[in-house]
């Protein structure tokens, strides 16, 4: 697209400058996937497919219960007087002595109550986490406990204070995995804390336990975009790498009904903008690297560098980077692992 250009000053950068220029794009580009993901009506849906205290209420309930304000990773989306975008909880939890952590997205929700519409309802905590790449040095679910510890023990003088433990708020960690692995493709896990008895029986109320949740939703639109209406199918379309914003934007009206207001279509337009910048950044080291090392060689090596950190950061699918360097995909992958042996 020719909006790539303003990405590209035309100054003749040293390796180091294009790495930081190349990380600041990919930056640019998790934000603007973030602030996606913060509008009212893809939280809507994600909250209504994932969450059992949404499961009974409608898209337009669930979208009129998001309190007005949620943060996307310290910056604030819209005013409060915009309906579209949340504006934002603290991403930022500090506590003395452990450390600080920073949340994607966070915001609080209260559902009122169901039935005859008497009591007081229930307020969830939630924080939204995108990944793009599945294997870190630790397990997502891991990190996901960590994280609603702290929105647990964070509540103390904000949500109760003293010893009002019977005000604590239930807590939920949504973690988006993009590029799953094909063992798993699509899927949807949820880890939550359940009462055992293990001799005799000891009643207890699950409102006074079940306080914290974690949920991973896996992605890979590779093996299947999913049956139109789930949630893969869904957020495959949204996230995805490969279609273009038009083609978005059809089937997001089509088949869940979002108008593709002005700033939803210019959040998607940015993201395939800067996945192309991205891409084509890559390209033009990698010829540079080709023209130093041996041109027919090096072009090839820099080709191959250039798409498979592509393939790394989520922007592009294995079978398409294979595709580009006329390799299969197997072996795509394998060479994939020798350069990070190396």
């Amino acid at each position: 697209m020719t909006e790539n250009k303003r990405y590209d000053s035309g100054v003749r950068k040293t390796p180091l400058a294009e790495e930081i220029s190349t990380a600041g794009l990919r930056a640019q580009y998790d934000m603007h996937a973030k602030r996606l993901l913060s509008a009212r009506p893809i939280l809507a849906r994600i909250l209504q497919k994932t969450v059992a205290e949404c499961a009974a209420f409608t898209i337009e309930q669930i979208m009129e219960q998001i309190e007005p304000d949620v943060l996307i990773s310290e910056e604030p989306v819209e005013p409060a007087a915009e309906k579209t975008w949340i504006t934002g909880d603290d991403t930022v939890s500090q506590l003395a002595g452990e450390g600080t952590v920073t949340y994607d997205i966070r915001f609080h929700l209260q559902l009122p109550a169901l039935g005859s519409g008497q009591g007081k309802g229930v307020r969830l905590l939630f924080d939204l986490e995108a990944q793009k790449e599945f294997y870190m040095n630790y397990r997502l679910v891991t990190r996901g406990i960590y994280y609603t510890a702290r929105m647990i023990s964070s509540q103390k003088n904000r949500e109760f204070t003293g010893s009002e433990y019977a005000k604590l708020k239930k807590v939920y960690s949504i973690w988006i995995c993009m590029n799953a692995p094909q063992y798993i493709g699509n899927a949807l896990t949820e880890y939550r804390i359940i009462k055992e008895d293990r001799d005799n029986f000891m009643p207890e109320a699950e409102t006074s336990y079940d306080k914290l949740s974690v949920i991973l939703i896996c992605l890979n639109e590779k093996q299947s975009r999913g049956q139109a209406g789930s949630l893969y199918h869904f957020l495959n379309t949204l996230l995805s790498s490969v279609l273009t914003p038009e083609e978005k934007e059809s089937i997001l009206e089509k088949d869940y009904g979002i108008s593709m207001e002005t700033k939803i279509r210019k959040e998607m337009e940015a993201m395939c903008n800067l996945s192309e910048a991205i891409e084509e950044r890559g390209i033009e080291r990698g010829m540079k690297l080709g023209m130093e090392q041996g041109m027919e060689q090096g072009m090839e090596l820099g080709s191959f560098i250039t798409l498979s950190s592509l393939v790394k950061d989520g922007l592009l699918r294995t079978d398409e980077a294979a595709k580009r360097m006329n390799m299969s995909e197997k072996e795509f992958a394998d060479r994939m692992k020798e350069e990070k042996e190396k």
